[in-house]
């Protein structure tokens, strides 16, 4: 029995320090030199006109926006339903009743990324087109023209990676605060 005991602590002890720390170490290490703003949280930090730094959250992980005046990102959180349920069909004419009551003039279809969650439940981004759909109910809401709202949705989409991978996508969060004034 010690026989079979000894090699199985050494192999478990020698595992731990390869791969619980060397490993660790060495990754964090890395990301932290090649890649400081996404390992440290991507963090949207914002000096504001006192001097003083505030932290508005982070670009990479999405923050719930419900108010008309802002631009409202993708539902939150996850679901195992079946695109075909009945329940994911109920949550989904849910969401459209309630973009509905938040803009009744805007007779627009709604872009599928605003009432279907992403895969994480926590996508930061929404499509141009969702952005677009709510264009006319910033304006109204903060008495902008809705150009101005457009030009601010404009500078906060990112396009394909390398110009053919991906969709185009805008940041909820960037665009949010430029609406506000701090970006």
């Amino acid at each position: 029995m010690k026989s079979i005991l000894k090699p199985a602590f050494v192999c478990f002890g020698l595992m731990t320090i390869l791969c619980g720390i060397l490993y660790t170490a060495a990754v964090t290490g890395i990301t932290q030199l090649l890649f400081p703003y996404q390992a440290n949280g991507s963090i949207i930090i914002v000096t504001l006109s006192d001097g003083s730094q505030k932290e508005y959250g982070s670009a990479l992980i999405a923050q719930e926006f419900t108010k008309p005046e802002y631009l409202i990102g993708r539902p939150m959180g996850t679901t195992n339903l079946s695109s075909v349920s009945k329940e994911q069909e109920k949550l989904v004419r849910e969401r459209i009743d309630w973009w509905y009551s938040m803009d009744p003039d805007n007779k627009a279809e709604i872009p599928m990324d605003l009432i279907t969650t992403s895969g994480s439940g926590v996508d930061p981004n929404i499509s141009p087109e969702a952005a677009e759909y709510q264009i006319a109910r910033i304006a109204r809401e903060r008495n902008m023209s809705e150009n101005s709202v457009r030009t601010i949705i404009e500078k906060y989409t990112i396009g394909r990676f390398l110009g053919f991978w991906g969709e185009p996508a805008v940041n909820v969060l960037k665009v949010n605060l430029a609406l506000d004034g701090l970006l």
